[in-house]
């Protein structure tokens, strides 16, 4: 059975742009990468939890604050290059992103040292238009942008105002 996890990607609309709300990953793998080194606030669950609820529990503790928002799209599932099966969820709203708190996960670092050290999950975020996120984003990550984009499109053009969690 394949790894799960589940994310939230927040967005917001000005005149003429879309931004999405991301998180540099943490730790010392990242810390000298951007390009390809941002994510979608995401984390993995076990069988029998509901990935709604993970996606939104994640969100908030890699952040340190609750998803700011009511309606949900969902953006489906989609393997993404690291093997896992991720679900995501879209929400229009708002933060301030710079004052974002994430958890830690603690890791020994330097390899081999017997020291153990914590790193936070997520460094810090950012709000990015979508074409900056597209290179800042994980490239298995990249398509839910495309899937927000469709859907953003299709609420212009008159359609339902989609799904919710």
């Amino acid at each position: 059975m394949p790894r799960t996890s589940a994310g939230l990607l927040l967005y917001r609309l000005a005149p003429g742009v879309c931004e999405v709300l991301v998180g540099h990953m943490g730790g010392p793998f990242w810390a000298k990468k951007d390009a390809g080194a941002w994510s979608i606030p995401k984390g993995e669950y076990e069988s029998g939890e509901v990935p709604f609820d993970v996606a939104k529990r994640e969100f908030e503790e890699e952040l340190g604050t609750p998803v700011p928002a009511t309606e949900f799209i969902a953006l489906g599932e989609m393997r993404v290059t690291s093997g896992k099966l991720l679900t995501v969820w879209a929400a229009e709203g708002d933060l301030d992103a710079e004052s974002s708190v994430s958890n830690t996960f603690e890791l020994e670092w330097p390899p081999k040292s017997g020291r153990i050290q914590q790193f936070p999950e997520i460094d810090r975020s950012a709000w990015l238009p979508v074409p900056d996120a597209r290179i800042a984003l994980v490239a298995g990550q990249v398509p839910f942008l495309d899937r927000l984009m469709g859907h953003l499109a299709h609420e212009d053009a008159g359609g339902d105002g989609g799904a919710h969690g």
